[in-house]
């Protein structure tokens, strides 16, 4: 009969579901529409946190692109997020964005092999003004990053829907068209209820139907609006 060895006894950890935003900060997101970017991240973080479990841990990790591409917020489990509100600035460097968020879904040191499928959610209101094909043709279709869900949102009239139609490509999502900035919060409504029902999915990589998430929000009583307050893929 074996020793007594305390290695032996280890709590399990919890596995990774990863979501990055990637958001366009450009000039023309200045006033209502920042605001109500920011305003919905922020309740999104805290619906994460509320949900986090045992067995599964969100993290969310920021990339923003306007007058630089930045890591504005690197991967951290959402209960832990201490929210920096966005600014605005500069362009729409998109591809360039595409480039980072692929670099972090390859490189299994920043995203592990562990992970359950990540989420991307890209958010514009404009066209690229660098050199993007290339790049979004990599993470949409090469390598781990071609695995990740895949979700798009359009602000204006002014956004381009075949950039953002391309970036969903091979998803059964469609592009969210958010007519003006007050639109914002029902889409990041939707991204929470689709991350967090994973959550209690019997399997975490598989990703719900628009159609049973749009249920789900309609049953649900709380909302943006409300005053109160299974294996891995890699």
């Amino acid at each position: 009969m074996a020793g007594f060895n305390p290695a032996d006894f280890t709590v399990a950890k919890a596995k990774p579901l990863p979501v990055v935003l990637l958001l366009d900060v450009s000039t023309s997101m200045r006033g209502t529409p920042i605001t109500e970017l920011n305003n919905a991240v922020e309740k999104m973080i805290a619906e994460f946190a509320d949900n986090q479990t045992n067995e599964i841990e969100i993290l969310l990790s920021v990339i923003t692109f306007g007058a630089e591409v930045k890591l504005h917020l690197p991967y951290t489990v959402s209960n832990q997020v201490e929210w920096s509100s966005l600014e605005v600035s500069g362009m729409t460097p998109m591809g360039t964005a595409f480039a980072m968020t692929k670099a972090m879904i390859e490189d299994k040191n920043v995203t592990p092999s562990r992970a359950y499928r990540p989420t991307l959610v890209l958010v514009s209101d404009g066209a690229p003004t660098d050199d993007w094909q290339e790049h979004l043709a990599s993470l949409v279709y090469e390598g781990r990053s071609q695995k990740c869900d895949r979700l798009a949102m359009a602000i204006g009239t002014g956004a381009d829907n075949q950039v953002l139609n391309k970036f969903i490509e091979g998803t059964e999502h469609t592009v969210f068209q958010a007519e003006d900035a007050s639109k914002i919060k029902d889409f990041f409504q939707f991204v929470t209820m689709s991350v967090t029902s994973r959550t209690v999915s019997q399997n975490p990589n598989v990703v719900q139907p628009d159609s049973s998430i749009e249920q789900s929000i309609e049953r649900s009583v709380t909302t943006f609006d409300d005053t109160e307050e299974e294996d891995s893929i890699f």
